[in-house]
């Protein structure tokens, strides 16, 4: 066991940038893993700041000073907190709660409809089954009324730190951005001055990590307005909120959109029954869901990712559990910087004994 361990250094280890290099991954995962509760504010900036990073840099190249472009990106960040926090929030507010105050209704009519199943197919379903199934969904909605009512009371600390961290984020994104090549100097000297394996990994990560988080936004923003666009056209209640659910649906890849379309389909029967308003509904929902996974991300992440299904989704459930919907978010490229780094480590053959 010992020859074989030692075989196993040998061959992966024996370069000290390596080493170098192990040390500082697993000393920064541990880091955000212990403190990310406390790290995840700068980190949200940081990405935040090099999402912004390819508009700073054009700028610079037409000899703005890049003080100045980095105020006017941090004009159009605080343009966005402004515009979501006066009139996209109020709006979600209020349409959840009217969703909140429409679901004993919808129970009601979900309970009329289905009691009528065991008549039609008594070989299929008693009504000892539906009877245990509207249980189970009273029992789910009453925990769910005391969830709300639990978080509205703990939430007061919550919501001052989150408007501390507002007004905080766009500053540390405006130094971010101002002060990068001072930063990256300052990093630089904790850095060996041979470099090489570090380079390479940044090289093969940049651009398809910076691709994919910007068309991720991009492909995020694009099916939000369509969706709204389309469900507005047909006069599906609760238009802003639905849309938004699907628009982030897409950071889940493949999961994402199955879950979000359980409430569309609900809603929109409730609203409409299963008549042709319904059937037009669900057409114009497939469509959107069609151009999405045919046109849209092919477009925005040809050759960016090459991951297989299976590592996408276990990246997804890891990452998710780590740290939550960024975790989930950041999935794909954290899984791609993981791939990166097995490319580029250096891999010759242990010595003979």
């Amino acid at each position: 066991m010992i020859s074989v361990l030692k075989q196993w250094y040998l061959r992966y280890f024996t370069d000290p940038q390596t080493v170098i290099f192990a040390f500082i991954l697993i000393f920064g995962s541990l880091l955000i893993v212990v403190m990310n509760a406390h790290l995840m504010p700068i980190l949200i900036g940081i990405i935040i700041a090099y999402l912004f990073e390819g508009m700073v840099s054009r700028l610079d190249q037409i000899n703005l000073n890049r003080t100045i472009a980095a105020s006017l990106v941090t004009v159009i960040i605080l343009s966005a907190i402004v515009l979501i926090l006066f009139v996209l929030l109020p709006l979600l507010s209020r349409q959840l709660s009217d969703l909140i105050r429409e679901l004993p209704n919808m129970f009601s009519q979900g309970q009329h409809l289905l009691s009528d199943l065991p008549e039609r197919y008594p070989d299929y379903l008693t009504v000892q089954q539906v009877n245990g199934i509207f249980a189970f969904i009273r029992n789910e909605l009453n925990e769910f009324g005391l969830r709300v009512v639990s978080v509205s009371f703990d939430s007061v600390v919550s919501v001052i730190t989150f408007f501390v961290y507002l007004i905080l984020m766009p500053l540390m994104v405006f130094f971010f951005l101002k002060d990068k090549y001072l930063i990256l100097a300052w990093l630089g000297q904790f850095l060996p001055e041979e470099r090489t394996l570090v380079h390479r990994v940044w090289t093969d990560l940049d651009i398809k990590i910076a691709s994919y988080v910007r068309g991720k936004f991009i492909e995020i923003i694009v099916i939000w307005l369509v969706s709204y666009i389309g469900f507005a056209i047909m006069g599906l209640n609760y238009a802003v909120l639905l849309s938004l659910l699907v628009g982030l649906s897409v950071i889940v890849p493949y999961v994402g959109a199955t879950v979000v379309t359980i409430p569309v389909i609900l809603i929109a029967f409730f609203q409409w029954g299963s008549g042709s308003e319904f059937g037009y509904l669900m057409a114009v929902y497939a469509v959107i869901q069609i151009l999405d996974g045919n046109l849209l991300v092919p477009l925005l992440f040809s050759e960016v990712v090459n991951l297989h299904p299976v590592a996408i989704i276990v990246a997804v459930v890891f990452f998710g559990s780590l740290w939550g919907i960024w975790g989930v978010f950041f999935a794909i490229p954290l899984a791609t910087f993981i791939q990166a780094i097995l490319k580029a480590w250096p891999n010759q053959e242990a010595p003979a004994e």
